[in-house]
């Protein structure tokens, strides 16, 4: 069962939660954060999976799916979204959580650690680290806010596929298609991005000379939960060095790669689903032993 939750912000914007397993059962909650320009719909598979016995929220982090579009683009930047994060959270009395965060989702749950570790348990970072490669970020500046309508959703389909088709090489025409009524909905007529078109401005200064900053002290900041890495072979956006180097600072980083997968892995497959159902039990063993009198 999937239940919508709309919570109002900080500043007075509409956030949009999918709320699954509502019976609450004595689990750790399980939240998702989505990447850039991506909604709480691609989280279905798993939060579907996880809710048979645990809570699971997807969000719609601002500007996205069926959150408000903030009337001020420069409040697209993941301090801000972390906050709201936390607004949903508290909202929703679902603190700690286990976040899975896809891409830039994984980068405002990093930041949580660093100003608010209260509210994890344990990260799933999806495909993304402190280091962005450069050749996936511009791969994705050269589409998000910039393909042109299209006539229906096949077209859609087609037009995703060229984005993105060389990092999912095993999707079928209607899986693509599916991906289309995710990106795109209808709009008097015509088919609109669910997102908002502005915000293209969080790319605006990223350039091949202009590395994105690192995030190490963030990284580190998530030293006292477990954390879990999904790295899809053929991403362009999390390379092995990086994954490597993530291993050196934390020795009990759990990582699984997801072949014929990119950017960023789809989180649906049983075995993965499967994995961080396991990675979840541990959070909750290791939540229930921290607890006072445990």
């Amino acid at each position: 069962m999937a239940e919508s939750r709309f919570i109002t912000a900080a500043d007075g914007l509409k956030l949009h939660a999918v709320e699954y397993g509502l019976a609450r059962p004595p689990r750790l909650p399980v939240v998702c954060l989505p990447g850039l320009s991506r909604t709480a719909g691609d989280f279905t598979a798993l939060a579907t999976a996880l809710a048979v016995d645990r809570r699971v929220l997807a969000l719609d982090l601002r500007g996205r799916g069926r959150s408000g579009y903030d009337p001020d683009p420069s409040h697209y930047v993941i301090e801000v979204e972390a906050v709201d994060v936390v607004a949903v959270l508290t909202a929703l009395a679902a603190m700690p959580a286990i976040i899975v965060g896809t891409s830039r989702g994984g980068l405002v749950a990093m930041t949580l650690a660093e100003k608010r570790p209260d509210v994890l348990a344990g990260v799933v970072l999806n495909d993304i680290g402190p280091v962005v490669d450069m050749t996936g970020l511009m791969r994705i500046k050269g589409y998000v806010g910039k393909l042109p309508p299209p006539r229906n959703f096949q077209e859609a389909a087609e037009m995703l596929r060229g984005a993105s088709g060389g990092q999912f090489p095993n999707l079928t025409d209607a899986d693509w298609l599916t991906a289309a009524h995710r990106a795109f909905r209808e709009d008097n007529g015509r088919l609109v991005t669910t997102y908002d078109p502005a915000l293209t401005r969080t790319l605006r200064d990223v350039e091949p000379d202009e590395p994105y900053p690192t995030m190490w002290p963030q990284f580190d900041a998530m030293a006292r939960v477990p954390v879990m890495v999904v790295h899809g072979a053929r991403s362009d956006i999390l390379t092995t060095g990086t994954v490597a180097q993530m291993q050196t600072h934390r020795p009990d980083l759990e990582v699984l790669v997801v072949g014929d997968q990119g950017h960023a892995p789809l989180l649906a497959d049983a075995a993965t689903i499967g994995a961080i159902a396991a990675f979840a039990a541990k959070c909750d063993a290791l939540h229930e032993k921290s607890r006072p009198g445990s």
